[in-house]
């Protein structure tokens, strides 16, 4: 079997942007090794949190070689609007030295269709040369990858290791039982930010994907080690998760709507980050409301966990 880069604790990288709006790929580099440095297992380009619709190919795949030369463990993003270009990055991810792919759906044209999302999904992983790959399922991407079709493909595709859920409890509840709990060696992660403590202690997750993780990465690492401790049957670790879980309640929440990459952005600004102040399109902006209610959560929790890291 392939080996498994999908544990632990993985941010979702965003890409910042020079004053031009073009891709800042030094930038990208710095925060990627600064993660890993963190404690993080990985990290995941590409995805939503990094634009993949506003990219060009060549962007794209300098990103991802950019990460993998500098020694980055980075999972790579396959979203593309036709079969054709998603082998390619999945070619050019092994090709670069990338840990493992994150295989996105088909998107626009026949998305609803499970046999074009099979050939899709094949196609993908047939171009990976065996590099570990989990299905990306999100609401938002239109199509409900089923354990029926997950094993069909991991038939012939063994290096088909996992499942990210993007979708909430019940996505997760339904891809533990149906999925990852037909065999030990299938890992389920969890995709969105809010269904942690769920993910780890009531599915059996064996890591996270994370946005805020971005801004917060002490916070969200030791909530993750706390899941796992939980999962174990750790009294003490499940109640402290479920309370360090719920004062990153709002913040998690952002990861949920259509503005996560605008509220993440933001954050890294606060942050010390001054990189995520541009978006690719200018016109992508919070309001002041949105500014001033992420901002007021951020101190909020950050007051909240200081107090109760030390207690």
């Amino acid at each position: 079997m392939a080996s498994n880069v999908f544990v632990g604790t993985i941010p979702a990288l965003m890409t910042p942007c020079k004053a031009d709006r073009s891709p800042d790929f030094d930038a990208l580099v710095r925060k990627g090794q600064e993660l890993i440095a963190a404690g993080m297992s990985a990290v995941v380009y590409c995805g939503s949190m990094g634009d993949w619709p506003l990219l060009t190919d060549e962007e794209r795949m300098e990103g991802v070689a950019r990460l993998a030369k500098a020694g980055v463990p980075v999972i790579v993003g396959t979203g593309a609007q036709n079969t054709q270009r998603a082998a390619a990055f999945a070619k050019h991810a092994s090709d670069v030295g990338a840990k493992g792919l994150m295989v996105i759906p088909r998107v626009l044209s026949r998305g609803p269709s499970p046999s074009a999302q099979e050939a899709h999904f094949a196609a993908i992983l047939e171009a990976s040369n065996g590099l570990p790959a989990v299905i990306y399922n999100s609401p938002y991407y239109g199509f409900e990858t089923r354990a029926e079709l997950f094993f069909k493909l991991r038939a012939s595709f063994p290096n088909l290791i996992g499942f990210k859920e993007f979708g909430g409890a019940k996505s997760l509840t339904y891809a533990a039982e149906y999925i990852s709990g037909q065999s030990d060696d299938i890992t389920l992660m969890v995709g969105v930010d809010t269904q942690v403590v769920h993910g780890f202690v009531n599915c059996g997750a064996a890591g996270a994907i994370t946005g805020i993780g971005n801004v917060l990465p002490k916070p969200v690492l030791h909530l993750v080690a706390l899941c796992e401790k939980a999962a174990k049957g750790d009294v003490a670790a499940r109640r402290k998760a479920q309370e360090l879980d719920g004062a990153l309640g709002v913040l998690s929440s952002f990861d949920e709507g259509p503005d996560l990459v605008l509220y993440y952005k933001y954050l890294m600004v606060l942050e010390g980050n001054p990189e995520y102040e541009l978006h690719f399109n200018a016109s992508d902006a919070l309001s002041q409301a949105q500014k001033h209610y992420a901002r007021t959560q951020l101190e909020l929790f950050k007051s909240w966990y200081a107090a109760w890291a030390k207690a």
